[in-house]
C-alpha cells in the first residue's frame, strides 16, 4: 500500500496489494500518453472530442438571469456535449487510454447514469466491451439512462448492497477490477479514488475551464469575478476550476448538496446531505484520503441528495485540499432550493438542467435572496454540467410532494404527479 499524497495531506493509494501493479501501469501510461503526448495520444483525444463529442461547447451570456441578478451571468454549456453532460470528456479519454494500454474490457460505476452513459458511448465508439455497475436505488430513479447504456451495448449490473447508490457501485466495481485487472480498465467517473485517477480525470475534464477562460476573454476581454459549479465527487467542479486556480482574483465556489439538513444522525448512520466539503472530516474512502461523511468511529455515513449524481459520501482529494487552503469556497443548497432553481432556469433561459446543475443555480438564487453571503462580483461563469432529461420523473415527483411552486405549469405538475402515483 502506497500512501503518497499529491494534494497536501490528501490523495494517495489506499488499496489492496493486488491493485498496486495496475495503478503503477496506469500511472506510467498517464505520464507517457496524457502528460507527454506519446504516440500523439492527446492529439487523437482532442480530435475525437471535437468530431465525436462536439467540442468546443458554447459559453452563453444568460440575458434573463443577468437581468434578474443584476450581474453578468455566463453559462458554460456542457449540457450540449454529446450525451448531455460533461462526463464524456473523461470517459472518452480513459477508454482511449485503455486502448493504448492494450486492455480488452471496460468497467465503470455510475450514480446519476451520466458517467455510465458516457462510458458506454465511448466504449461503443472505440469498439470495447463494457460493463456498468449501478446501485438499484439509482437504477429506479434514472431509468432513461439505464436504457441508454444498454442501447449502446453495455451490460448494466445492479448493486443491491447498502442503499444501492454511488458508494456501493464504486465498491463493487473495484472488486471486479481487482479480480480482472490484467485485461480490464476501470473508468472512474470522478476525481476520486487512488492516484493517479484524481489527477487524470481532472486533466481530461480541464478542457471545460480551458475553453471557458479563452471564450470569456474573447467576449469581454477579461476574466470572471467568480466561477460556480456543483460538487459531488468533483469532476465537473475541478474541470471548471482548473485553469482559474492560479488566478487569485477569481472566486471559486463549489456548490454541494445540502439535502434535507446539514445535521448528522450517527445512531442511524445517516447524513441527510452530501456536503462533504462543508461538513465532512478527514478519512479514507475508495482508495484515497479525503474529506468525507463519517461518524465518530470513522464509519462511512449514508449520504442523501435529491440528485443521484451528488449522492456520495466523499469528495475528490484535490478539492478537499483547495478548500483547506482557502482557494475554493464550499457552499451548499438544500433539495428545495435546487428544485426551485431547476424550474427557474427552465423558464427563464429555456434550459432544462440536470438536478446536479440546479444546485449551482440554487446557490445564485440563495445569494440573490440574501440566504447566502458571497461576493460573486459583476461577472460570473456557471457550469451547466448536464441536461435534465434524466431527472424529469424525479422532478415531477419531488415538486408535487413538496408542493413547490413550478410557476404557470403547477397544475400540470400536480396532474402528472397524481397519474404517476396511480401507476398510470
Amino acid at each position: 500500500m502506497s500512501t503518497e499524497r499529491p494534494f497536501g495531506k490528501y490523495g494517495g493509494q489506499y488499496v489492496p496489494e493486488a491493485l498496486m501493479p495496475a495503478l503503477e501501469e496506469l500511472n506510467e501510461a498517464y505520464e507517457r500518453y496524457v502528460l507527454n503526448n506519446e504516440d500523439g495520444f492527446v492529439d487523437e483525444f482532442r480530435e475525437r472530442l471535437r468530431d465525436f463529442g462536439g467540442r468546443p461547447t458554447p459559453l452563453q451570456y444568460a440575458e434573463q438571469l443577468s437581468a434578474r441578478y443584476d450581474r453578468d451571468i455566463y453559462l458554460k454549456r456542457e449540457d450540449l456535449l454529446h450525451g448531455g453532460a460533461h462526463k464524456l470528456n473523461n470517459a472518452l479519454g480513459q477508454v482511449l487510454l485503455a486502448k493504448y494500454m492494450g486492455k480488452e474490457r471496460i468497467i465503470a460505476e455510475t450514480g446519476a447514469g451520466q458517467h455510465g452513459t458516457a462510458t458506454a458511448m465511448a466504449a461503443a465508439h472505440l469498439d470495447m466491451p463494457c460493463e456498468i455497475y449501478m446501485g438499484e436505488t439509482d437504477i429506479s430513479r434514472q431509468r432513461p439512462n439505464v436504457f441508454r447504456m444498454r442501447l449502446n451495448g453495455a451490460e448494466v449490473n445492479p448493486v443491491t448492497t447498502g442503499r444501492g447508490t454511488l458508494k456501493e457501485a464504486i465498491s463493487e466495481t473495484m472488486r471486479d477490477w481487482a479480480a480482472t485487472v490484467e485485461r480490464t480498465h476501470y473508468v472512474i467517473g470522478s476525481i476520486v479514488g487512488p492516484a493517479p485517477f484524481p489527477s487524470m480525470v481532472r486533466d481530461f475534464q480541464a478542457v471545460i475551464s480551458e475553453e471557458a477562460r479563452e471564450q470569456l476573454r474573447d467576449q469581454t476581454g477579461s476574466l470572471p469575478d467568480s466561477v460556480v459549479a456543483c460538487a459531488g465527487g468533483g469532476s465537473n467542479t475541478m474541470g471548471t476550476f482548473h485553469h482559474f486556480v492560479k488566478d487569485d482574483d477569481v472566486g471559486l465556489y463549489a456548490v454541494e448538496a445540502g439535502g434535507d439538513s446539514l445535521s448528522v444522525d450517527e445512531e442511524a448512520g445517516v447524513a441527510p446531505n452530501s456536503a462533504s466539503l462543508s461538513t465532512g472530516e478527514e478519512g479514507v474512502l475508495h482508495g484515497a484520503r479525503t474529506r468525507l461523511l463519517q461518524d465518530s468511529d470513522g464509519q462511512i455515513l449514508e449520504s442523501h441528495s435529491v440528485s443521484a449524481g451528488l449522492d456520495y459520501a466523499g469528495v475528490g482529494p484535490e478539492l478537499a485540499h483547495l478548500v483547506d487552503t482557502n482557494r475554493v469556497s464550499p457552499v451548499n443548497v438544500d433539495d428545495e432550493l435546487a428544485l426551485n432553481a431547476f424550474h427557474r432556469l427552465s423558464q427563464t433561459e429555456g434550459i432544462i438542467p440536470a438536478l446536479e446543475t440546479a444546485h449551482a443555480f440554487g446557490f445564485l438564487e440563495a445569494v440573490e435572496a440574501g440566504k447566502r453571503d458571497a461576493a460573486l462580483g459583476e461577472t460570473v461563469v456557471v457550469n451547466v454540467s448536464g441536461r435534465g432529461d434524466k431527472d424529469l420523473e424525479t422532478v415531477v415527483e419531488e415538486t408535487t410532494a413538496r408542493d413547490i411552486d413550478a410557476g404557470p405549469d403547477m397544475d400540470l405538475f400536480r396532474q402528472v404527479g397524481r397519474s404517476a402515483g396511480d401507476g398510470k
